[in-house]
């Protein structure tokens, strides 16, 4: 089913919306919370609650990308998870995966206040587009889908270590183009 037919249904409170959202966007979204907070149970508990709150959500908003809106839902609902889990101990993938953007990502607070989200949002795609489709693959694929550094280098057939400096060279390079459009970070 396209996924205007699948936002129709959420405007008409369809409950096979959420049928259809899962059977196309449902591998997804589980590989995403796993990702991050790597365990089945809790993966497939934020799942569940993305189809509730895309069902609250569906009027009014009327997404672009189906598949977009759904993962962003359950990447946030899974950071979320992961820090009440994780609030009083310390470790973990995902607070490495957090930290290794503080350096060249401004704070959401004071994003709000110097630089409109939707203007950081055009300018992270301006720079995903101007990279080369490997290493902007790699990038999302870390840092959107929470993939683990050992995975990705897998993948890549290199060693875990060739692949955190191949990262850390695109933080930098994120870095220094959002300070080069002005971004104070």
């Amino acid at each position: 089913m396209e996924d205007g037919e699948i936002i129709g249904l959420y405007h008409q409170r369809n409950e096979q919306a959420i049928q259809e959202s899962d059977q196309k966007y449902g591998y997804m979204c589980r590989g995403i919370a796993k990702n991050i907070l790597y365990t089945r149970e809790d993966a497939e508990e934020c799942v569940n609650d993305t189809w509730y709150a895309a069902w609250i959500r569906m009027p009014p908003d009327k997404p672009q990308s189906l598949g977009a809106f759904l993962g962003r839902i359950t990447r946030n609902l899974s950071i979320s998870r992961w820090r009440s889990i994780h609030a009083k101990k310390r470790g973990g993938g995902m607070e490495i995966l957090l930290s290794e953007l503080d350096e060249c990502v401004p704070d959401p607070d004071l994003v709000e206040q110097k630089l409109d989200q939707k203007e950081l949002a055009r300018l992270l795609d301006q720079w995903l587009d101007s990279l080369p489709k490997e290493e902007s693959v790699l990038f999302v694929r870390r840092y959107w889908y929470g993939e683990a550094v050992k995975e990705l280098a897998a993948k890549k057939r290199c060693t875990q270590n060739q692949m955190a400096q191949q990262m850390m060279r695109l933080r930098k390079k994120l870095k220094r183009f959002l300070e080069q459009e002005g971004v104070q970070l």
